[in-house]
């Protein structure tokens, strides 16, 4: 059989200026606080118009790539790595690549469960403490039994994750973390909100968060990695379908 072919994507003239920066900068060859060429030099290297060259700039600095300012002689500057950015990124991936909510909440099983298991490791005493004044908050929160009571559990079980992933020391792991959870609440809130059992679901929430500390102030990275997947599984399988299910039990041992 002959060799076969892809459709080819018709390629706009900014992008490949945005394509040959992005190298650049991926390959070390323009580092952090350099410079690019001034906008009438960048026109001559690649050879389009102004306008190609603005446009390219716009998009290099909506992904946090370059700071670019109208009529700077120096040309745009070269931005460190950012966390933000990525978050962005990533905030964007999430929403627009019309991914299922199986799949958002394994993904999130996989590094809230990696988390843990570095946090077992790594984790100081003031984590171990604020793990625990996590824990009283939502245990102060379901006592309130009102709608911001509700919040402030909520906003209590956030802090214990983002203990446990800051005790993980991995900022990659903290920034996919923010992300995938954002968008999983997002798409569930009304549902938890709406869930005729929730002071029930809080009881067991509190008592899995309460195993999962246990474990890593015992240091049992193993346990505690599949105690959060658990903990997960138990709290977001009911929101999805019985087809969806197995992709999380998967991830359960």
């Amino acid at each position: 059989m002959g060799a076969r072919f892809e459709p080819v994507r018709a390629v706009r003239a900014y992008e490949r200026v945005v394509e040959q920066v992005e190298e650049a900068i991926e390959s070390g060859a323009l580092g952090p606080g350099a410079r690019l060429p001034s906008e009438r030099e960048l026109m001559v290297q690649f050879s389009v118009g102004r306008s190609t060259v603005r446009e390219a700039l716009r998009v290099l600095q909506a992904r946090g790539l370059v700071r670019s300012r109208p009529g700077d002689p120096n040309g745009a500057e070269v931005l460190p790595f950012s966390p933000a950015a990525l978050h962005k990124s990533m905030t964007t991936l999430a929403r627009v690549a019309e991914l299922s909510l199986a799949e958002l909440v394994q993904f999130r099983m996989v590094l809230d469960s990696s988390a843990a298991l570095l946090a077992a490791r790594l984790r100081t005493e003031e984590q171990l403490a604020e793990m625990e004044a996590a824990i009283a908050g939502m245990r102060a929160a379901m006592r309130a039994a009102t709608p911001s009571g509700h919040d402030a559990f909520s906003a209590a079980d956030v802090a214990f994750h983002d203990v446990i992933v800051a005790a993980s020391g991995n900022t990659l792991i903290q920034v996919c973390t923010d992300v995938v959870r954002s968008v999983v609440l997002g798409l569930i809130a009304g549902k938890i909100a709406d869930a005729p059992d929730r002071e029930s679901l809080m009881r067991r929430s509190i008592r899995h968060h309460e195993e999962v500390l246990a474990a890593v102030r015992a240091g049992d990275g193993a346990s505690a990695a599949r105690l959060l997947r658990r903990s997960m599984y138990d709290y977001y399988a009911v929101h999805l379908p019985d087809a969806e299910r197995p992709a999380l039990r998967a991830l359960l041992e």
